[in-house]
This record gives structure tokens, C-alpha cells and sequence, in this order.
């Protein structure tokens, strides 16, 4: 039965330039707390182009950012070609500050980018410091490979303004599978505020079943946001077509980021194929992932989520560009007997994908090849903010009487 915390108010920023990972990830927390109290309200401020398009439960609601999208050489552009990029974050930036003043959350969230997108977030963390607000930094199991990182956090002085703003950071995984912060000099005002909450579980939205025939087991393919896995489709329709034995049906979602010319390509390549279905997007893949006998992904952190929480064999063919962050985490993985891993140059020799794909259905589930992982985080998170919310009620009543 839920529990009650008393007009508990919580906000949370998902910058989201490239993919749906952070979004998904940030109402995958909102939607757990919601459930498990009553009081809560979470409102996420989120810049990804298709935040209308999920589902969000009873309060829990988003404010809508302008768009910027990230290109694969690292560079970023407005989603709308008309408008200046420098005027595009200046809108951001005023629309995330107005926000936190509107809303006057009793908690702040952030997924990833400590100090926003190109800073845009920085300033509203010293406003919302000085009004008491409990600053989080949410943090992948994996950000990237040590060097690029700390290239990356080392030219806007990251670390310190970690330890200077935030009072708590969250690594949503457990300690024993990665350090996101491994290989960075991290002082100590960072690290004892790290708390390993542990892989955010995730669960069937709807008890739906999905459109594919029920009765028929099926392989899943799944691009995430797709921006990036046309390589992974190129590659899958190609192993089919070399390997007649191929005979799984075989879910293929495209992905709502992936070029219109590419998907095209695809669904004109599997349209004469009963083995190959393809469709372009499902705003609840936990369905879709939970009704698969096994999953072929890149290896994001959602995905990944997913493939435990629903006890899925899965292979994983992970990008390396412009992030490590893929590669490192199916290589953990496969080390701990979790998943299967292949690599792009691999996955590109169709017949030794095929060969892979083979040996995929016939896999165990990670239940059975690395038992004992606990999915934790939503429960812990739960436990987390409960505490700080009866402790700040006890020192307001204080106040008070």
C-alpha cells in the first residue's frame, strides 16, 4: 500500500540530445515514486523531441524544453534550423530557471550532465541551493572511458562544482558492476557523496499484449532512440538473408530517431521476408522486451535494464562512437555471464552473426548464467527520499512549534 509524504515535491532535468535514454530513465524513477507514495509529485523538465509521446501516470508531468540534438562528431545543433543554437540554450536556459522558481521543488534531479547542457543547469542549482532544495546528480553505471571523460569534465572544472553543488550522488547500478567515476582523480567531497543505489527495475506498463502473435516466440531487435543503429538492422536483415536456417520470427523497432531515408531502406528490405517484422517505434518496449524469448541491442542503460529485469538472453553489439560507454558495459557484462557480446566488425561478417543469433536462442537467461544480481535501485531510491521528506518534516514542525 502506498505510503503517504506530505506534498513532496520533486523535479527533474533529462537534457536529452541524442536518444531517449535519459528521458525514459527519469520516468522510470518518477513513475516508481508516484506508485509507492502518495503526496509525491514529480514534474521533468526534458528536451527530447517526442516527450509527448509515452504514457505518464497521475503526477507526473513534464515541461517541454527547445531541442538540441547532438551530432554524431560531437557538435550540436537546434532542432529548429530557423533558429540560432545560441538562442535556442538561451531559451532553454531561461525556461529551466523559471521552472524551479515556479515549482519550488523540495528535491532536484539531475540525469547525467552535472551541470546541464553546456551549463544551462549550473545557475539553477545556486538558486535552488540558496532555497534549501536537496541537489541530486543521477549518474549511469557507465559514463564513458576514463580519458574521454575526464577530458570532457576537466574543461569546465566538473568535479569541483560537483562537490561544491550537489549534496548526494546516485549511480544507478551496484559498485561490484562498475565505477562510472573509475579512472578520474574524484576528491573526497565527491566520493562520500556517492550512494551505489544499485539497476532500476523495470516492470510491463500495461499487461497489454504486444501486436506480434503471443503464441509465437520471437527475437527482438532493438536501436533505442535508432539515431545510431542503422549499422545494427543493416547488419541483422543481412545475416537473415545469408542463412535460410534463420528461421526465428524476428522483431525489428527501428527506433524514433532514425533517418527517414534509412527507414525506408529497412522496411522495403524485410517487406518480403514473413521472418523480418519491422516496426518503427512503441513508446512501451518494456512490453515488448518482456514478450521476446531473447533481445539484440546495442547495450544502452534502459536496455540493458530491461534485459535483467524481464530475465532475457540478449546479445549485445555495442557502438564505440562518440562514447565508450556501450562497449564498456556489454564487456562487464559478458564478463559476469549476463549477456553474450559481439563486436560491430563481427556483427558486420554476416555469416558469423548469424552463427551468433543462433546461439542467442539457445542461451540461458542471465538468471541462470550469472544468478544472484539484485535489481535495487527503484526500491532503494523510494527508501532515500522518504528519509530526507520525514526528516525535513520533523525540522519544519520544529521550526514551527
Amino acid at each position: 500500500m502506498p505510503r503517504h509524504l506530505n506534498n513532496a515535491r520533486i523535479l527533474m532535468y533529462s537534457h536529452d540530445t541524442f536518444g531517449l535514454g535519459h528521458l525514459r530513465r527519469c520516468r522510470t524513477i518518477a513513475h516508481s515514486l508516484v506508485e509507492n507514495y502518495r503526496g509525491v509529485q514529480v514534474l521533468i523538465i526534458s528536451g527530447a523531441t517526442i516527450a509527448g509521446a509515452f504514457d505518464y501516470r497521475a503526477r507526473v508531468d513534464f515541461v517541454k524544453i527547445p531541442s538540441v540534438i547532438k551530432l554524431h562528431n560531437g557538435d550540436y545543433t537546434s532542432m529548429d534550423q530557423h533558429i540560432d543554437l545560441a538562442e535556442t540554450l538561451k531559451m532553454r536556459h531561461s525556461s529551466i530557471r523559471h521552472t524551479a522558481e515556479s515549482f519550488e521543488p523540495d528535491i532536484f534531479i539531475v540525469d547525467k550532465e552535472p551541470l546541464g547542457l553546456r551549463g544551462e543547469v549550473e545557475d539553477t542549482l545556486v538558486y535552488l541551493k540558496t532555497k534549501g532544495t536537496r541537489l541530486v546528480l543521477g549518474l549511469r553505471d557507465v559514463m564513458d572511458a576514463p580519458h574521454l571523460l575526464k577530458a570532457e569534465w576537466e574543461r569546465h572544472d566538473t568535479l569541483r562544482k560537483i562537490g561544491q553543488l550537489y549534496d548526494d550522488v546516485w549511480v544507478y547500478g551496484p559498485p561490484e558492476f562498475h565505477d562510472p567515476l573509475e579512472g578520474l582523480d574524484a576528491p573526497a567531497s565527491v566520493r562520500k557523496k556517492m550512494h551505489f543505489v544499485g539497476f532500476l527495475q523495470r516492470k510491463v506498463t500495461s499487461g497489454a499484449v504486444p501486436e506480434t502473435d503471443a503464441d509465437e516466440d520471437y527475437l527482438l531487435v532493438t536501436t533505442g532512440g535508432g539515431g545510431d543503429g542503422a549499422d545494427l538492422v543493416r547488419d541483422v536483415i543481412a545475416a537473415y538473408q545469408a542463412d535460410p536456417a534463420l528461421t526465428y520470427k524476428t522483431v525489428i523497432v527501428l527506433g524514433p530517431y532514425m533517418p527517414a531515408e534509412q527507414r525506408a531502406v529497412f522496411t522495403e528490405a524485410c517487406k518480403d521476408d514473413p521472418r523480418l517484422e519491422v516496426i518503427e517505434f512503441d513508446n512501451r518496449m518494456e512490453d515488448r522486451i518482456a514478450g521476446a524469448k531473447a533481445v539484440i541491442a546495442m547495450g544502452g542503460y534502459n536496455t540493458y535494464c530491461e534485459i535483467l529485469s524481464f530475465d532475457k538472453p540478449a546479445l549485445i553489439v555495442p557502438r564505440t562512437q562518440p562514447r565508450e560507454e556501450q562497449l564498456i558495459r556489454a564487456t562487464r557484462g559478458a564478463e559476469l555471464g549476463l549477456v553474450d557480446m559481439l563486436s560491430a566488425d563481427d556483427s558486420a561478417d554476416a555469416t558469423k552473426f548469424a552463427a551468433a543469433i543462433k546461439a542467442l536462442w539457445e542461451r540461458d537467461p542471465p538468471s541462470v548464467t550469472a544468478p544472484g544480481l539484485q535489481m535495487e535501485g527503484l526500491p532503494h531510491i523510494g527508501e532515500i527520499v522518504e528519509g530526507w521528506m520525514k526528516n525535513k518534516g520533523r525540522h519544519l514542525a520544529i521550526a514551527q512549534g
